[in-house]
């Protein structure tokens, strides 16, 4: 575990090495990558376009959630406070998840790419959720 977490510095400035491109290259095409270091890059698009989808759907929820609580007024259970917990608390469930989901390929090249992979399919599906409460008012 030690070696692991002492790992994870050095992981971490690779992995911002490889999602900035050198001047001059040449575009990314996500719909053919060709390289490992390109899959992980089209993998991290993929998870930033996702984390921003899941932020407008939680702006959504978060409105229902203030007028849930305006209509049923102080007394009540407040739906702002769960949804705010509800959402750390899955924060903490996905990043825990897909981390643990990425040694399927651990200390190799495609391992942050499982990782990006995962996040991307945790938030794309934690979005759905937040939309459905968003939307029901």
């Amino acid at each position: 575990m030690t070696l692991a977490l002492s790992r994870r510095p050095a992981r971490l400035a690779l992995a911002a090495l490889l999602l900035t491109a050198p001047a001059g290259a040449q575009a990314l095409d996500c719909s053919a990558p060709q390289t490992q270091t390109d899959m992980t890059q089209c993998a991290a698009l993929m998870y930033e376009a996702a984390d921003g989808d899941l932020n407008l759907a939680y702006r959504l929820a978060h409105d229902t959630a203030r007028q849930i609580d305006a209509a049923n007024g102080a007394g009540a259970p407040g739906a702002e406070t769960r949804l705010r917990n509800a959402q750390r608390a899955w924060i903490a469930f996905r990043d825990l998840a897909c981390e643990t989901e990425s040694l399927l390929a651990y200390g190799g090249s495609m391992q942050p790419m499982l990782r990006l992979s995962c996040l991307e399919r945790q938030t794309r599906a934690r979005t759905e959720d937040l939309r459905y409460f968003g939307e029901m008012n």
